[in-house]
């Protein structure tokens, strides 16, 4: 697997270039800012691109910037967000294509090698992963919404395990239920939460999708 990187940082740069190396991908391209990154990404077209949220002039928001920019020029383009902390304000629009290849992980996880691995390949084949931290912060939110579109906590640990990019069937392994209940949950999931019947897959987005509308509401 052919992977960019972008992060500011040396030594952080460099250890995700070894780490990445050691779960057998090869780093075409580690730089330090977005236009680099831009430029990498147009010339390698790797199979996803690994980009801090924070990269300079200003540190803020550049990295998240120039992957919605990337996506852009090559629609589709596999890109894993990684951040020191939830940000908000571009992510929502990052995911908004329903076209997948979209992770947003924060940096803790980069510390469980294997995990980190499975959420990258995910990303790398048009899957979207969301950090279970982010994942539990909405819960709260979704558990006080109105009687009629609450979840039940069944529920809920679907639609977390969606958000985290999980099949139907990995889902039923994890909940140890069969791929049918999974899929019956799915469905109340999408009725509650007001999403009409149409393609799974971009429903499963929209989900996340409302996910980030409730952390930031």
């Amino acid at each position: 697997m052919r992977v960019v990187i972008a992060e500011d940082l040396l030594l952080l740069r460099e250890g995700l270039v070894r780490l990445l190396t050691e779960l057998d991908c090869t780093v075409v391209a580690a730089v330090a800012g977005p236009d680099a990154l831009l430029d990498a990404l147009d010339r390698e077209q790797p199979d996803v691109a690994v980009v801090d949220v924070r990269l300079p002039p200003t540190f803020r928001d550049e990295g998240l910037r120039a992957a919605i920019e990337a996506r852009r020029r090559r629609p589709g383009t596999p890109v894993l967000i990684l951040s020191q902390y939830v940000e908000r304000t571009y992510v929502r629009e990052l995911l908004a294509d329903a076209r997948g290849g979209v992770g947003y992980l924060l940096k803790d996880r980069v510390s469980d090698v294997r995990q980190f691995g499975t959420d990258l390949r995910a990303v790398a084949s048009g899957g979207t992963v969301l950090d279970p931290q982010v994942v539990r912060a909405v819960f709260d939110r979704l558990a006080r919404t109105t009687p009629e579109t609450r979840l039940t906590p069944r529920e809920r640990e679907v639609l977390g395990l969606m958000a985290r990019g999980l099949s139907n069937s990995a889902i039923a392994g994890e909940l140890c239920i069969t791929e049918r209940a999974v899929s019956k949950y799915i469905n109340r999931i999408f009725a509650k939460r007001d999403l009409p019947p149409g393609d799974t897959v971009h429903r499963r987005v929209l989900a996340v999708l409302q996910y980030l509308d409730d952390i930031s509401a």
